[in-house]
């Protein structure tokens, strides 16, 4: 006895966009989002402690530094390029000064400014790990495949039109 279309398709949608992962909700967006990141920084995190000596932060910081004019920065554009609070970069500054990666000065004409800036050691440890960072978030971001440079501009509206102003 053949059985029904309606026996055939019990449990089955008959709406694509009610299939998980084909139309999330905003909440499923929202938490993959948070997910890759948590996972991404404890595991590129990881990986720079374990070669380097370094937290994924600390590394962020040395970057921000070494990338600046003079491999120097205010600790402003550190807190700013790193996400950081003043007192989460005044942290992290410290200690990356005990370690003797950075040193801090203040800037000429201006005495109430401080900058931090990178010694040659900090210059050694931060291009050692800016390969282990790249190859890694590299070689995880190549799951996205595809569809990298549709994720890609798709993060960055939603990035643009969250920026802060001031």
């Amino acid at each position: 006895m053949p059985l029904s279309e309606d026996a055939i398709a019990r449990g089955v949608p008959r709406d694509a966009a009610a299939l998980p992962g084909v139309a999330p909700r905003p909440a499923e967006t929202w938490l993959r989002i948070v997910q890759v990141h948590d996972r991404i920084t404890r595991r590129v995190d990881s990986a720079l402690h374990r070669h380097h000596g370094l937290s994924l932060t600390g590394f962020e910081a040395l970057r921000r530094i070494a990338d600046s004019p003079g491999e120097r920065a205010s600790m402003g554009e550190v807190a700013e390029a790193v996400g950081l609070s003043r007192p989460g970069v005044t942290s992290t500054i410290n200690r990356l000064v005990t370690e003797g990666l950075v040193i801090r000065e203040r800037v000429e004409g201006d005495k109430r400014l401080l900058h931090a800036r990178l010694t040659p050691a900090g210059r050694e440890r931060v291009e050692a790990a800016r390969v282990t960072h790249d190859e890694l978030v590299a070689h995880l971001l190549t799951l996205i495949g595809d569809d990298a440079a549709v994720v890609t501009d798709a993060l960055a509206r939603v990035s643009a039109a969250t920026r802060s102003r001031r």
